[in-house]
C-alpha cells in the first residue's frame, strides 16, 4: 500500500483553549494592592481570586500541573481527563508499583506483562512504552518504583501533540521527587506479610543559597505469596539545583536503579475459567525464571526567564536500559485437567535512550485576546539490541519446545536456551525529531481554548543479525489537539477536545518492522471527548468524561485475496468516567472512581480477533473509592474498596475472568511529629480473585489477606 500524506481538516474544528497565570496574576495583585487610593479610585482593577494550597492541606488533590500542557495549567481549564495520584495517597495506601497506583485510576487497569514489565491497559489499549518521567520518555520494559516519585499522573486518550509516538489511550508519567532549599529529613521501615522487607530514605538541604541537595534512596527484599517469587531491588537517585544567576535555574540528576525478582506468569485457564488451583502453586520453573532490570540514567532540567512574560525551558535525560528476563510457564490445560503445557524462553534487551526538548513560551495580547504561546522542538535517539532464545526440552526431544507436567506437580526441569529460526536477534536505531506549537487562548472569563499542532519525522533503521537484512522506514506524521472549555463560574469548566496519536510499524518498543508493514502508514488513534471539571471547594474535586477513541490503518490480511494485506479501522472504545478527590471536611480525606467501558472489535482481524469481540483486559464497569478520616491530631483510620468487573484476556473472548470486590483498610498512630506508625491490611476478607492477565493460560491470582506495617521518621 502506498503511503499517503496525513490530512486533517483543522479548519473545521473549534479553535481553543485558555489558562490564567497564577504568578503573574498574583504579582499584579500585589502591585495593586500597593498602588495609591487616588489611582485606585480612578482604575479599579477586579481579579481573580488566588487561593495557595500547600500540599499537606490538600492531601490527595492537586489543583495545578504542566504535564499536559508543558505550561501551568489549572486541571480544570484542561480540556481532557486526568487523574493525579498524590504522594499522601502512595503514603496513605503503602504503594509500592504501579499496579497499586492504577486501581486508582479510572478508565485504566493493569495488565499481567508476563510478570517482567508495567503493562497497562488505557481506555481499550495495552501498553508498556506509554511511560514517562518529568515528561521524557522512559518506554523499557520494566517494574518501576516510587521511592523518589513526588506524584503519578495518568493523561487519559491520545497524547501525541506532546507526548510523540504512543500515547494511543493515553500516558503515565512520574513526577520526581527534587532538590530545594527547604531542609527534608525522612526515613521509613516496612516490613510486612511474605517477609515485606522495605526501606526507603528522602535527605534533602540548602548547601548556601545558590545550591541546594537532595538524595532519595530505597532497598527491597521481599517474598510473596506465590511459591519461589521474590523481589529484591534498590535505587538511589541524588539531585543538585542551582540558581545560575537571577533568572535561571538548573536541576541535575542521576538515578541508578536495579530490580531482580522472578518473572511469574501466574496459573493456566480451564473450560474457560481460571484453572482451580491453590494461589500460591507456581506453573513452570521459579528458579529458571530470573528477570533483572538496571537503570542509569542522568537528567540536566535548564529553566529561565527572561522577563516580558517569555520563558525557556529545556529538559534532557541520557538512559541506559538492560534488561533480562527468562521465564518457564504454563500453556494449555488438557481435557481432563490432569496435565498442563510447559513451554519457555528468555530475551535480552539493552536500550540507550537520549532525549532533548526546547520548549519556549510567551504571552501575547492580540485584540483583546489573551495568548500563551508554546513553541518546541524534541530530538531523540533510541539504540535498541533484542535476543530472544527458545527454550527446549531434551528429555521429549532434541528440538521440542513444549513438554506436558502433572497438575499436581506443575514444574519443569532440563530445560535448554538457544536460537531458534524465527528468534530476535536485532538491532536498531531510532531517531527523532519534533516540532510542535501551541497556543493557549482567552477570549473572555468563561470561555478558553487550546490549539496544538505537532510535527515528527521518525526514522529507524533496523537489522536482523541472523540475516543480515536491513530495513529502513521514516513516519512524518503530523498530531493535532484541540480543545474548548467553557466556564458557567470560576470553579466549574465544561470542555470538549478532539485529539490524534500514531503507533509507527516497529511498534512500541521498536521491534516489529517487517518487509511487509516497513511501507504502510502508522496506525491513528483518535479521540473526541467531552467532559466537566467542578472545584467543589478549595481541596475538593470533582470530574466527568465521556469519550470515543477509534483505532484505524490496522493491517489485516485482505479477505479477497490472502496474499495482500489492507489497512481498515479495527476497533473502538467508548465510555464514562467519574472522579471525585480531596477533602469531605477537615478531617476526612478520599480518592475515587467509576468508568464505564464499551471497547470491541470493528472488523474481523483474525481468527482470533474478530468484529464484535470484546477487546482484552477491559472490563466493562469498574471502581474504586479511598476514604481517610482523621479521628484527632494522634489518630487516623482508612478504608477502600476496590471494584473491577469481569474481563476477557485476549480477543478471542475464550477464557473469563470474573469480576471482584477488594476490601482494604489502614490504621495511623503519631507518635510525635517525628515519628508515625502505620498499618496497611489489603484485601481484608481474604477474597479469592484474579488481579490480571497476559494471555488465556497466564492468569496472576489476586494477593490474600497482607499486612504492611510502616514506621515513617520525619525531622
Amino acid at each position: 500500500m502506498q503511503r499517503t500524506t496525513p490530512r486533517f481538516a483543522l479548519a473545521t474544528l473549534p479553535a481553543l483553549l485558555a489558562l490564567i497565570s497564577f504568578p503573574v496574576l498574583a504579582q499584579n495583585a500585589a502591585t495593586n494592592s500597593s498602588t495609591s487610593s487616588t489611582n485606585n479610585a480612578q482604575q479599579e482593577t477586579k481579579l481573580p481570586e488566588v487561593q495557595v494550597v500547600g500540599a499537606a492541606e490538600q492531601k490527595y488533590v492537586t489543583k495545578i500541573s504542566s504535564t499536559a500542557t508543558k505550561t501551568d495549567t489549572l486541571l480544570r481549564d484542561t480540556p481532557q481527563a486526568i487523574t493525579v495520584i498524590t504522594k499522601e495517597l502512595m503514603k496513605d495506601q503503602a504503594m509500592q508499583s504501579m499496579a497499586d497506583a492504577i486501581r486508582y485510576v479510572p478508565g485504566v487497569v493493569t495488565a499481567q506483562g508476563e510478570g517482567n514489565r508495567d503493562t497497562a491497559v488505557f481506555r481499550g489499549n495495552a501498553s508498556t512504552s506509554d511511560f514517562f518521567i518529568d515528561g521524557i520518555r522512559d518506554d523499557v520494559q520494566y517494574y518501576r518504583d516510587f521511592y523518589n516519585i513526588e506524584s503519578v499522573e495518568a493523561l487519559k486518550g491520545s497524547n501525541a501533540m506532546i507526548f510523540g509516538r504512543g500515547g494511543s489511550g493515553g500516558i503515565i508519567n512520574r513526577v520526581s521527587k527534587q532538590a530545594q532549599w527547604t531542609p527534608i529529613r525522612e526515613a521509613s521501615i516496612t516490613l510486612g506479610s511474605w517477609n515485606n522487607r522495605r526501606a526507603t530514605a528522602d535527605v534533602g538541604q540548602a548547601i548556601n543559597q545558590d545550591l541546594a541537595f537532595r538524595v532519595t534512596g530505597m532497598v527491597e527484599n521481599s517474598d510473596s505469596f506465590r511459591d519461589g517469587v521474590n523481589i529484591k531491588r534498590a535505587g538511589i537517585n541524588p539531585t543538585f539545583a542551582i540558581r545560575a544567576g537571577q533568572n535561571t535555574s538548573v536541576v541535575l540528576g542521576y538515578e541508578h536503579f536495579n530490580d531482580e525478582r522472578v518473572a511469574d506468569r501466574g496459573i493456566p485457564s480451564f473450560q474457560g475459567k481460571p484453572l482451580v488451583v491453590g494461589n500460591s502453586v507456581f506453573f513452570g520453573n521459579a528458579s529458571l525464571s530470573p528477570t533483572t532490570s538496571k537503570v542509569d540514567a542522568l537528567s540536566a532540567n535548564i529553566d529561565h526567564d527572561f522577563g516580558n512574560g517569555v520563558s525557556l525551558r529545556n529538559r534532557t535525560r541520557y538512559a541506559d536500559y538492560d534488561k533480562f528476563y527468562q521465564n518457564v510457564f504454563p500453556g494449555a490445560v488438557n481435557s481432563t485437567a490432569t496435565s498442563v503445557a510447559i513451554s519457555a524462553y528468555n530475551q535480552d534487551t539493552q536500550r540507550k535512550n537520549f532525549f532533548n526538548q526546547t520548549d519556549v513560551t510567551f504571552d501575547v495580547v492580540a485584540v483583546g485576546v489573551k495568548h500563551k504561546i508554546l513553541t518546541g522542538i524534541e530530538i531523540g535517539q533510541q539504540t535498541t539490541d533484542n535476543l530472544r532464545q527458545t527454550g527446549y526440552f531434551p528429555a521429549v526431544g532434541a528440538n521440542a519446545t513444549s513438554i506436558n507436567v502433572a497438575i499436581t506437580k506443575p514444574y519443569a526441569d532440563g530445560v535448554t536456551f538457544r536460537q531458534s529460526t524465527t528468534d530476535a536477534n536485532n538491532h536498531s536505531v531510532a531517531k527523532n525529531m519534533a516540532v510542535y506549537v501551541q497556543d493557549q487562548i482567552e477570549f473572555s472569563p468563561q470561555w478558553q481554548a487550546i490549539l496544538g499542532l505537532r510535527y515528527d519525522n521518525f526514522d529507524i533503521d533496523f537489522t536482523n543479525k541472523r540475516t543480515a537484512q536491513k530495513l529502513e522506514n521514516t513516519d512524518t506524521p503530523i498530531s493535532p489537539r484541540v480543545g474548548l472549555v467553557y466556564k458557567p463560574i470560576t470553579e466549574m469548566s465544561l470542555y470538549a477536545s478532539y485529539s490524534l496519536a500514531f503507533a509507527p510499524r516497529a511498534g512500541e518498543q521498536l521491534s516489529s518492522l517487517t518487509v511487509t508493514n516497513q511501507a504502510f502508514d502508522p496506525e491513528k488513534f483518535k479521540n473526541i471527548e467531552v467532559g466537566a471539571k467542578w472545584d467543589v471547594a478549595k481541596d475538593l474535586t470533582l470530574s466527568a468524561a465521556v469519550y470515543q477513541l477509534d483505532r484505524s490503518n490496522v493491517a489485516i490480511t485482505d479477505p479477497s485475496d490472502s496474499t495482500k494485506t489492507i489497512l481498515v479501522d479495527g476497533q473502538r472504545s467508548q465510555g464514562v468516567e467519574l472522579a471525585v478527590s480531596g477533602k469531605l471536611s477537615s478531617a476526612w480525606s478520599i480518592m475515587g472512581g467509576y468508568a464505564y467501558q464499551d471497547a470491541t472489535i470493528t472488523r474481523t482481524q483474525s481468527a482470533t480477533a474478530k468484529a464484535g469481540a470484546k477487546l482484552a483486559q477491559v472490563p466493562t464497569h469498574s471502581a474504586s473509592i479511598w476514604n481517610r478520616y482523621d479521628l484527632n491530631s494522634q489518630w487516623g483510620v482508612a478504608a477502600g474498596v476496590v471494584y473491577r468487573g469481569a474481563i476477557y484476556p485476549s480477543t478471542d473472548n475464550l477464557v473469563m475472568l470474573p469480576g471482584f470486590t477488594r476490601v482494604d483498610a489502614a490504621l495511623y498512630y503519631a507518635w510525635d511529629k517525628h515519628v508515625q506508625l502505620q498499618l496497611n491490611v489489603e484485601n481484608i476478607t481474604d477474597k479469592t480473585y484474579y488481579a490480571a492477565a497476559h494471555s488465556n493460560n497466564n492468569i496472576t491470582p489476586g494477593s490474600p489477606r497482607a499486612v504492611r506495617l510502616g514506621l515513617h521518621f520525619k525531622y
